[in-house]
């Protein structure tokens, strides 16, 4: 296989003393050096607040300093001590705040002040938040609830979510698309068909037990960093780390536990991954079916000769559906198709599916390298596949492991928000609420933006997030959404979702998970759920930004109210916001099954695990089975072409100073780059094939039929050490070139990670 002659990739390692310069330049420059050391001293500990960046489990025995690099980063960024006061929009108009790069607006500060937008001056002018909620309420009910988005992004309670979901459903729609939609809902569709649960099936514990890890897509050292303190006392045990994914990430190269004095002042460091293996982009599928084959061919060897069978037949015989299926697809695919597909050798191959015959229990851990392509769900259930072959699910140390982003994401499906009524608790709601739900399918993200170009989304109601940024088809998007009769943004900072705005617009700041939050019974707790599946209690520790804030519960039940007067009697807005622990009786009543003592439950170190049939293999699908499900082909991205030496395979990515939409710097010291997004990596060899020299600049347009033009101008090319015909660029700066036709089959996750782009020699004017 051609591979790169570039081998810049990773200079560092994880962690180290480049992590804690990153953490003190993140507290100096946000002057929260004070507020932000005493509050990491509570971050992820059993008694504190949660991070407010990725969901990663909170172990029961927290280290002093349970935070990572991001997560520091991101509390630091919360407690900034810059302000926008509603003096910031007296002196900046929403025309000249368009210009603004996404980072300057959110570095602008805390949001501290109800603002609603003003057509006559285009600047946003204070409201009182009875005025706004007032307005809010009657404008909603002049629609059509299925008219209305309700989004949220993964960063609200239990507590809030609950509340917003029944909002919504009184008000009438399952109009409930939330982040999961951007990222993991491939994992809840692959997942639920595959094994009758929508999440993953491996705990905290596991990673004791375990003795191999299978990583596809996720990059470890800059979106869940506290995950590398167990990998470490994993590897030191001798278990095996094999890694696919087209990029050398550093987290999954090696660490240096920044804990660890003797580590920092002898400048060592743990080797993460015993393989590691730079897939294709998009050729993930092609290389889990190669290491099948593989074990296949191990096993009728072993079988052959008399030795031990490498398959687990008994537990296939017992709790599985489809082998004979699966196993004749494997056996079908041609070796010279695999290698073509995924970009890997045979021996390569070979090598990985080696270390998985030998292993006792083996874990595959993935994240949206996997979930954010056509064949998403597909890339999930191979995982699955893959682990079924030897029976690792359902017992110690072994299983599936999505890696989360927002740190409530899961949670908040768990407790009713989503677009698919099927999944949502709506008897119960309606038994305990004395209403009829809505029974219709709601929009979920993809469907929401196309209900915003046609016309027929008119209001847009966001707990959180940066929709607009975050979205694919940026630039239709972005002109679309001025036409929405009304957006309301519940927030702590200013981002673009706010200066591309509707007719009538609402920016609605609240206190942020961090803050102390005082309502009329004192100060109030509130829970998430991590990506293991365990709840925990979270209590704010910091002092808040303004004294003119509320808490998400206190703008939920307003808007709730002032939308739905005559829900009083039905609903205890005002109790619940008085006493949170009310709330949650309130989600134990709904969901007993789960959160039954939820108030006294809360607080376990390490959290309470909700239950999941397929950790004890119970299989709660049609077949009662756990089911073995294939693609059609190898081919990852059907409805696209990559053919034509000029056509380019462009992946999206994170940089280590940032987490989501959020940028905190145009610093990537993984990636060696300094002081700018607007970069693309490249293979060497592509790059002189195709006739650029390092640092060209170049403007990318999405190869596709549909007569959108689709693209982004003025990226400065980079040699990296990536697959042959492979490029990689930031997220979201390279949304505009998603199509939102371009979406996972079956969960309608944007594909942001293989789009067939051409390069072209920019102009010396050419803008974004």
């Amino acid at each position: 296989m051609t591979e790169s002659t570039d081998k810049r990739d990773v200079g560092t390692p994880s962690g180290g003393w480049g992590s804690l310069k990153a953490v003190t330049g993140i507290l100096i420059k946000e002057s929260a050096v004070l507020p932000g050391m005493q509050a990491l001293k509570h971050q992820n500990q059993p008694d504190g607040f949660a991070c407010i960046s990725c969901s990663w489990a909170k172990p029961a025995d927290p280290s002093t300093f349970e935070f990572c690099e991001n997560g520091a980063k991101a509390t630091a960024w919360e407690l900034t001590s810059r302000r926008v006061r509603p003096e910031f929009f007296d002196q900046h108009t929403v025309a000249e705040l368009l210009t603004w790069e996404d980072y300057d607006l959110e570095n602008a500060g805390r949001l501290t002040t109800p603002m609603r937008w003003d057509s006559a001056t285009d600047r946003y002018v204070r409201v009182s938040w009875e005025a706004a909620f007032d307005d809010i309420g009657k404008r909603l009910r002049r629609l059509d609830p299925d008219s209305v988005i309700f989004y949220a992004s993964g960063r609200a309670s239990l507590e809030t979510s609950y509340m917003y979901q029944l909002f919504a459903r009184l008000y009438g729609t399952n109009n409930l698309p939330d982040s999961s939609n951007m990222c993991h809902e491939s994992t809840a569709v692959g997942l639920m068909a595959s094994i009758g649960v929508g999440v993953g099936t491996v705990q905290l514990e596991d990673f004791k037990q375990t003795d191999c890890f299978f990583f596809f897509g996720q990059n470890v050292g800059t979106n869940s960093p506290r995950m590398l303190h167990p990998l470490q006392e994993a590897r030191r045990r001798g278990a095996e780390i094999i890694t696919f994914n087209p990029i050398r990430e550093p987290g999954l190269v090696s660490f240096t536990n920044p804990q660890s004095p003797v580590e920092m002042l002898t400048h060592s460091e743990t080797a993460i991954s015993t393989q590691y293996h730079q897939v294709k982009i998009g050729g993930d599928i092609a290389a889990i079916t190669g290491m099948c084959k593989a074990i296949v061919a191990a096993d009728d060897a072993a079988r052959a000769s008399g030795q031990s069978a490498v398959i687990d037949h008994a537990f296939i015989a017992e709790h599985t559906h489809g082998f004979d299926d699966f196993i004749a697809f494997v056996r079908a695919t041609q070796w010279p198709e695999i290698e073509s597909e995924s970009g890997l050798s045979r021996a390569a191959i070979e090598a990985a599916a080696g270390v998985y015959c030998r292993a006792k229990a083996v874990m595959g851990v993935y994240g949206m390298g996997l979930t954010q392509h056509r064949r998403g769900v597909e890339n999930v259930q191979m995982v699955v596949n893959l682990l079924l072959l030897r029976g690792n699910i359902g017992r110690p140390g072994a299983g599936v492991c999505p890696v989360r982003g927002h740190s409530n994401v899961q949670g908040q499906r768990t407790v009713g928000i989503t677009e698919k009524p099927e999944l949502a608790p709506l008897d119960k709601l309606a038994e305990q609420y004395r209403f009829e739900p809505p029974r219709h399918a709601g929009r979920n993200t993809v469907e929401a933006c196309e209900g915003i170009l046609d016309g027929s989304v008119k209001a847009f109601v966001s707990l959180g997030g940066n929709f607009v940024r975050a979205a694919p088809e940026t630039a239709l998007l972005e002109e679309a959404w001025r036409e929405l009769e009304l957006t309301v943004q519940i927030a702590t900072k200013l981002n673009r979702s706010h200066v591309v705005h509707g007719k009538a617009s609402y920016v609605l700041p609240c206190l942020g998970r961090i803050e102390v939050d005082r309502q009329a019974s004192g100060e109030q707790s509130v829970a998430m759920e991590d990506s293991t599946g365990c709840m925990h209690g979270s209590r704010g520790r910091a002092t808040p930004a303004a004294d003119t804030l509320l808490s998400e519960p206190a703008i939920v039940a307003a808007l709730a109210r002032a939308t739905l007067p005559d829900d009083d009697d039905r609903v205890p807005w005002g109790a619940w916001v008085d006493d949170y622990s009310r709330v949650r009786d309130a989600i134990a009543e709904t969901l007993p099954e789960i959160f039954h003592d939820f108030n006294a439950r809360m607080w376990i170190p390490g959290g309470f695990h909700r239950p999941l049939g397929a950790c004890h293999r119970e299989w709660a699908t049609p077949t009662k089975r756990a089911n073995f499900i294939f693609p059609p082909s190898l081919n990852e991205n059907p409805d696209l072409t990559f053919e034509g030496a000029q056509v380019m395979r462009l992946m999206t990515m994170r940089s280590d100073d940032q987490f989501n939409t959020t940028v905190y710097g145009y610093d990537d010291r993984f990636r060696g780059i300094k002081g700018t997004r607007r970069v693309l990596l490249i293979n060497a060899d592509d790059m002189a094939r195709l006739g650029f020299e390092e640092g060209a600049r170049v403007d990318v347009r999405t190869v596709c039929d549909d007569d959108v033009e689709r693209s982004v101008s003025n990226f400065t090319l980079q040699p990296f050490n990536l697959p042959a015909g492979c490029l990689a660029g930031y997220y979201p700066e390279c949304n505009p070139l998603v199509p939102l036709f371009h979406h996972a089959v079956g969960s309608k996750v944007p594909g942001y990670k293989s789009i067939p782009v051409r390069l072209t020699r920019a102009t010396a004017t050419a803008v974004s």
